[in-house]
């Protein structure tokens, strides 16, 4: 510090022209005074003969700040306190382990590289109530000791219910304070105490806490100049000025996991209360979604009011849940924490706010927010990124945006969105799920009869896929969306969409394996079909409804769905509707020759329809059938007729199907070679198609015909794939099956001397 003031007042003098003496005349001061000040002997000169050295050097308002701010320091050591203001470590505290280690380390880079250490901490998936301070906090205490010269702490106040941000000045004044700098010695211009500051400091090993900032202009003032002071700065802001203008660390914190949220609850209210009632706990884990002020707040309302039962609180959050966690403190209120944050939105902000919280799904991908938003690509992009940066969406590694579910039911009920606006936002969220799944649909079986969708409503701007991979991720990214889409559609008496949005499913459903999901967006297709004017689509439903039940093993019910499709269809006296019941009706049957009947009863329909893919998937089904009756000439006959018409028409799933069959037929005529051969291009294509349900049946049954050659290590790898597979696709009963296949492989393969 005598350094810093010694050579402030030479520079100043030698600007001035002049010697010490002459100094010592023009401003009364002693040569023997300004010497020692200039030597640094006099460590602590008065402040009077300061301000008498800045009267004769005739110095400008930045230039007596400096020299004051230079002679504040100098008081002597034993003097300055050790500021020690951290506020009391909150407790309990749970988890946070990661985020704790990556501070730490963090620490331990800027102490070994003499690098200021800077860690922005800010809440991607969350936004107030996160637990940001809990985090910082408990953090500084635990490391409290590696800052020996002291604890700087401030709530900057950037989203208060009562005030607005804190000057950055009125900041470093409270510092300035807390370091004991006597108020007279206080430079009146912010800059020049912002200077002053960071004199104090500079050099020591100080810990600034900088809670809750606004932006980083806030905080940037408040940032030591030395690289010895380590700096958290918490924000519901992402503070990038401060990453990339200052070299900060961001760090991100996310919710509690549902673990670490039950140890929180277990130890605000007692191990015994959390295990006498176990799935009231895991219902209040489960609607807090890892937020920790929502489980503070319910923690709280147990904790006051013992008489109150863990399973009428969670009555009380499933019926209304930002009721519950509202209180009349605003600091105990996630509605008024949350509203903080959206007050700061601009008009536009807000909207989209408000509109993302009513967009089917869990998260939203920026090609599907266009059309929710209805605005233009990089406008919409720019809205998203405001709103991330304000910690109300967070956007993961896909580029996908997600909404916490306490943050969207606020979202939804904060932000009056017209009635126009929302139905209109909402039909071209569906239109753009509704249309684009069309597009990838049609990619994955182009040979498909298409259905007649509207176009799709103004605003709405459906995603183009260039290919079947490109088709298949979208269907993975999306599914759980569209399956949103569709109860939405249906809610919303859109039931010409519920139905559609089934239809372009059907074939991604059918490749993964997803039964359930299956079955489940039929039944809801088969409902809203059935309330309109429009037998074809009631036809159409019915019989894929069928159709998933028969993929489960619900025989009964699938009789009675595909006996509706086929009663409408000749009510109708449509052949071609007739032929896809009976082709349907076909797989049903466990008795071979009833299967045949309707097979052949199919092909019979379609002779003369001019429908080339649809007669050849029914002369495959016959060629099916027939062989497994027994007939293998006849299946071998009609399967190969089937599989020059879907080469002659590029089906590339129906060429597949077909040398599955082929395979079949002949692993069972004694033809393995030939089998092996039929059944690698079926797997071949099926891989290349993504249809994983198909690849793993053709590998069960490619098993069989490798143990047929005495090939057991072949068997072994396609059956074991074969299970990963079935696993994968919860078919239980298949992967039982295999199981079982493999135990017995395994067991002939071992020698008698090793059992």
């Amino acid at each position: 510090m005598g350094d810093h003031l010694a050579r402030a007042v030479r520079r100043l003098r030698l600007q001035a022209g002049l010697t010490q003496e002459a100094l010592a005349e023009r401003s009364g001061v002693s040569v023997s005074t300004i010497r020692g000040v200039e030597t640094g002997k006099r460590r602590n000169p008065q402040l009077a003969s300061v301000r008498q050295l800045a009267a004769a050097l005739e110095l400008g308002p930045a230039q007596l700040d400096e020299l004051l701010a230079a002679a504040a320091g100098m008081a002597e050591p034993s003097a300055v306190p050790v500021p020690r203001q951290l506020p009391a470590d909150p407790g309990p505290f749970v988890g946070r382990e990661d985020e704790l280690a990556r501070l730490d380390a963090v620490l331990r880079a800027g102490s070994g590289s003499g690098a200021a250490g800077t860690v922005v901490v800010s809440a991607i998936a969350g936004a107030g109530g996160v637990g940001k301070s809990w985090l910082v906090l408990h953090w500084a205490h635990r490391n409290a000791d590696r800052f020996p010269d002291g604890q700087l702490f401030v709530d900057l106040r950037g989203f208060s219910p009562d005030s607005d941000p804190m000057d950055p000045a009125v900041a470093v004044r409270g510092f300035l304070d807390a370091l004991g700098v006597e108020p007279g010695r206080i430079p009146v211009a912010a800059h020049a105490q912002t200077a002053l500051l960071r004199s104090l400091v500079a050099d020591k090993r100080m810990l600034l806490v900088l809670d809750n900032a606004v932006d980083t202009a806030q905080v940037t003032s408040l940032l030591p100049g030395g690289s010895t002071c380590t700096v958290v700065v918490t924000s519901r802001n992402r503070l990038s000025g401060l990453v990339t203008g200052h070299g900060a660390h961001h760090l991100s914190v996310d919710t509690l996991t549902d673990t670490e949220a039950r140890t929180l609850l277990a130890a605000r209210l007692g191990t015994a209360r959390i295990e006498a009632e176990p799935g009231a706990v895991d219902e209040l884990v489960s609607r807090c979604a890892g937020f920790p002020l929502a489980l503070s707040i319910v923690a709280g309302r147990a904790h006051t009011d013992p008489h109150l039962s863990l399973a009428e609180l969670a009555d009380d959050l499933r019926d209304g849940a930002l009721d519950v966690l509202d209180d009349a403190d605003p600091a105990a209120s996630l509605p008024a924490v949350l509203s903080l944050s959206h007050r700061a939105l601009s008009d536009e902000e807000a909207e989209v706010f408000g509109l993302l919280a009513i967009a089917p799904g869990s998260d939203i991908g920026l090609p599907a927010a266009v059309s929710l938003t209805g605005r233009g690509r990089s406008r919409t992009r720019a809205l998203l990124r405001r709103l991330e940066q304000a910690s109300l969406i967070g956007k993961d590694a896909a580029g996908r945006y997600r909404m916490h579910d306490l943050i969207r039911r606020y979202a939804a009920t904060a932000h009056d969105l017209a009635d126009g606006a929302r139905t209109a936002a909402l039909r071209r969220v569906l239109d753009f799920y509704t249309h684009t799944a069309y597009a990838a649909d049609r990619l994955l079986e182009f040979h498909r009869e298409p259905i007649e969708l509207s176009p799709p409503v103004p605003g709405c701007h459906p995603q183009t896929l260039s290919d079947i991979p490109a088709a298949m991720d979208w269907f993975e990214a999306e599914h759980r969306n569209l399956l949103a889409a569709q109860h939405t559609a249906a809610a919303h008496a859109l039931h010409s969409t519920s139905w559609q949005l089934a239809w372009t499913l059907n074939n991604f459903h059918y490749r993964r394996g997803h039964r359930h999901d299956q079955l489940a967006v039929w039944r809801l297709a088969v409902d809203s079909a059935g309330r309109l004017p429009d037998p074809g689509a009631q036809i159409l439903t019915y019989r894929l409804l069928g159709r998933a039940h028969v993929v489960l093993g619900h025989h009964q019910e699938a009789i009675k769905a595909l006996n509706e499709a086929l009663a409408l269809s000749e009510q109708q006296d449509d052949r071609a509707l007739q032929a896809q019941a009976h082709y349907t009706l076909a797989s049903i049957w466990p008795d071979g020759r009833r299967a045949l009947e309707h097979a052949r009863r199919a092909l019979d329909l379609y002779h003369g329809l001019d429908q080339p893919i649809a007669e050849a998937n029914a002369r495959n089904a016959v060629g099916w059938y027939a062989a497994r009756v027994g007939e293998h000439d006849t299946g071998r006959e009609h399967c190969q007729a089937a599989l020059a018409l879907f080469e002659e028409h590029q089906d590339i799933d129906g060429q597949a199907q077909t040398l599955d069959s082929l395979g079949y037929i002949e692993h069972h005529s004694g033809r393995h070679h030939d089998a092996i051969r039929y059944y690698g291009r079926a797997i071949s294509l099926y891989r290349d198609l993504g249809n994983a349900y198909e690849t793993a049946d053709t590998l069960e049954r490619l098993g069989h015909t490798h143990t047929a050659l005495g090939h057991p290590d072949q068997a072994l790898t396609v059956w074991r794939e074969a299970l990963g597979l079935y696993r994968q696709q919860g078919r239980d009963q298949e992967a039982e099956q295999v199981e079982r296949q493999l135990d017995t492989l395994v067991e002939q393969d071992t020698p008698d001397s090793a059992r």
